[in-house]
């Protein structure tokens, strides 16, 4: 799980950058009114834990310590980003997020976040669980245009579909 707290501070965070769920609007919240992005992450969580807690306890428990994990992880490593062009940093944050995701859920664990929603929803639909990732996390990264701007949303975008992409691999075929 450390592998995809790095993804987000290390290569998304320094270009003010968003991945999805609920890890994209704690972004979001970091940016505009300078929140703590794992806390805030938690807090949005706790409804898809609950849900969780009712209907896959298994789920449940991966979860529950994967945002645990998650946000204590992503504010301690706040202060450690790289320094690499827009562009890389997008591809790579993807994809170092989409492989944690993708493991983390194949595993039965997750950021509790948007992922274990689109988890929940591919578990009762015929729905690709990377498919749900890009629309789902399309919706989050558009919602940043107003605060962010055009080239965040551009390479947000990027890092959605590298990250929904080798996260639906990384569950499916590993």
């Amino acid at each position: 799980m450390e592998i995809y707290r790095i993804g987000i501070n290390g290569f998304l965070v320094p270009h003010y950058l968003l991945d999805g769920g609920f890890i994209g609007i704690a972004l979001l919240l970091q940016y505009y009114f300078h929140f703590p992005a794992g806390l805030c992450s938690a807090l949005l969580s706790i409804p898809l834990i609950i849900y969780a807690w009712m209907k896959d306890r298994k789920q449940f428990h991966g979860s529950f310590y994967g945002m645990i994990l998650t946000a204590i992880f992503i504010d301690l490593l706040a202060p450690y980003q790289f320094l690499l062009p827009i562009g890389l940093s997008a591809i790579l944050g993807g994809a170092i997020c989409g492989v944690a995701v993708g493991l983390m859920l194949r595993y039965e664990t997750s950021t509790a976040g948007t992922d274990l929603l689109a988890y929940f929803i591919s578990k009762i639909t015929p729905i690709n669980i990377g498919i749900l990732f890009v629309v789902i996390d399309g919706l989050i990264v558009l919602s940043g245009y107003q605060v962010l701007g055009l080239q965040s949303v551009v390479f947000s975008s990027i890092t959605i579909l590298v990250a929904g992409s080798l996260a639906s691999i990384c569950y499916e075929r590993f």
